[in-house]
């Protein structure tokens, strides 16, 4: 390969990279604020979590969708500690920002599916494909299985395409059918609540609001910073 053929091939990347900014624009954010509000709360020894959060994002941006997926339920599943409302907000049950879950550092279930929602939403997927689903998982314990209510990221790479589950319980991006431990009751996205699962449902009008911790959640995470 000649060096004038490399950088067409490298020119052509970047135009095709900036084609696709267009047609799906990718929602901005405010990383002063960020900062500024991480530092104020949590403390500025909290900024090293929120840099790598950060950068895995941009990396997503240039990553094919599947790529994407991978990497940024891989980074979140590696970088959160699981732990429970109570331990951590001293709570029977608090929906955290992204940027409250990198402050603590740990989240339960809700945190984990809500920072991956958002994170794959400023690396450039577009929220219809994105849906955070209620569930009643299947959970094996010391006296045998049990049910235990849940919440996990589903993407869908087209309106009638099988959900994709991102989950902190199973590490793997699974097809919705591979996950007989999950049975969904709802779903939701910012676009509103859906009563099922399926790709092709519509949001009920109005009905962001009739969930009251998601409609608070979106609120408190604008003012922080995030789109």
């Amino acid at each position: 390969m000649t060096r004038l053929s490399g950088i067409r091939i490298v020119q052509d990347g970047l135009i095709a990279l900036l084609l696709l900014s267009l047609a799906c624009p990718v929602p901005a954010l405010n990383e002063t604020l960020l900062y500024e509000q991480l530092a104020a709360r949590f403390g500025a020894a909290r900024s090293s979590l929120l840099k790598h959060w950060l950068q895995a994002i941009e990396v997503g941006k240039v990553l094919a969708e599947e790529g994407r997926l991978k990497h940024i339920n891989d980074f979140i599943n590696r970088a959160i500690t699981f732990d429970d409302d109570r331990s951590v907000w001293q709570q029977s049950d608090y929906w955290a920002t992204p940027l409250e879950t990198i402050g603590q550092g740990r989240g339960d279930c809700e945190d984990f599916a809500i920072i991956k929602y958002f994170s794959l939403r400023l690396a450039g997927i577009p929220s219809n494909k994105l849906r955070l689903i209620y569930v009643k998982a299947r959970v094996d314990g010391p006296s045998g299985p049990t049910q235990v209510t849940h919440m996990v990221l589903a993407y869908y790479a087209s309106p009638g395409a099988e959900p994709r589950i991102l989950d902190n319980l199973n590490p793997a991006i699974l097809p919705a059918s591979k996950r007989p431990d999950l049975h969904p009751v709802f779903s939701f996205n910012s676009e509103g609540v859906f009563a099922g699962v399926s790709g092709k449902d519509q949001a009920s009008a109005g009905s962001i609001g009739k969930l009251s911790r998601w409609a608070d959640l979106l609120q408190r995470a604008h003012g922080e910073g995030l789109p």
